[in-house]
């Protein structure tokens, strides 16, 4: 059974954990399989925006499998660990618009795979947490360095120091997701996102997330410097010249991400 599902439909991606009687938990077969999908979308002229989720109805993902884990030396756990921090890495630089659709718990490098989406929406319900202290250990696939970047220093020490597991309403109110919806409506809720997001033009899409990405890691001069050199590469594309004649003729623009 292929342990990540690929479905891409009117330029959507969606990508599915698919172990759900392992909580879609992590093993290195998993992770191979996430990095071989994840290239393959980053390289797909098609895909306009992806979404994240996991299959069944318990889980996003509960993190590393830890049946594996224990038997594991300690040089494979090491080679998991760089190997699903690469895999994250790679999904936090997809020039894509990603979006995380939690359809249940999400712990560990569940919540680390979440960090590394641009959006993230949330089933009602549901509990999510970095929860590696209780084990002894740390995040290990960038949850210490994302985490304070999205809700600031304080809390994340907070949340990763006591390994708390917070509500969907609590995930909300920290600033984890930007919406909560009851469970049957989270994909339909992520499909209107991305349906919002991609009738935008492509090209301006990834300069804007790359835009934002980078300048965020610099000071604010260098940041427009950025924003800049990102704005002349849309200025020559056939989008932008049929956004105007569109506007001009009061109808709705038919962008081709050239």
């Amino acid at each position: 059974m292929d342990t990540i599902l690929l479905d891409i439909k009117d330029q959507v991606a969606t990508v599915t954990l698919n172990r759900p009687d392992e909580l879609n938990c992590f093993n290195y077969n998993t992770i191979i399989e996430l990095e071989e999908c994840v290239e393959n979308i980053r390289m797909n002229p098609n895909v306009v925006i992806t979404i994240f989720t996991g299959a069944g109805e318990k889980a996003f993902s509960a993190g590393a499998d830890l049946k594996e884990r224990k038997l594991l030396t300690e040089e494979e756990v090491k080679r998991n660990l760089y190997k699903i921090g690469e895999v994250f890495s790679k999904i936090e630089q997809l020039p894509q618009p990603t979006i995380a659709a939690i359809n249940g718990y999400a712990f560990g490098g569940g919540l680390e795979l979440a960090l590394c989406c641009d959006l993230r929406i949330i089933a009602e319900g549901t509990r999510i947490g970095l929860t590696e202290t209780s084990l002894a250990i740390i995040p290990g696939a960038g949850g210490t360095q994302r985490l304070p970047r999205i809700i600031g220093e304080s809390k994340a020490l907070e949340l990763i120091l006591t390994a708390r597991k917070l509500t969907s309403k609590q995930a909300f109110s920290y600033g984890l997701a930007h919406d909560i919806v009851s469970p049957a409506e989270l994909m339909e809720k992520a499909r209107e996102l991305a349906d919002e997001i991609k009738k935008n033009g492509p090209i301006a899409l990834k300069q804007a997330k790359f835009a934002i990405k980078n300048g965020m890691n610099t000071d604010l001069q260098t940041g427009l410097q950025i924003e800049r050199k990102a704005y002349e590469v849309t200025i020559p594309t056939k989008d932008r010249k049929e956004a105007l004649q569109a506007f001009s003729e009061k109808r709705s623009p038919q962008f081709k991400g050239k």
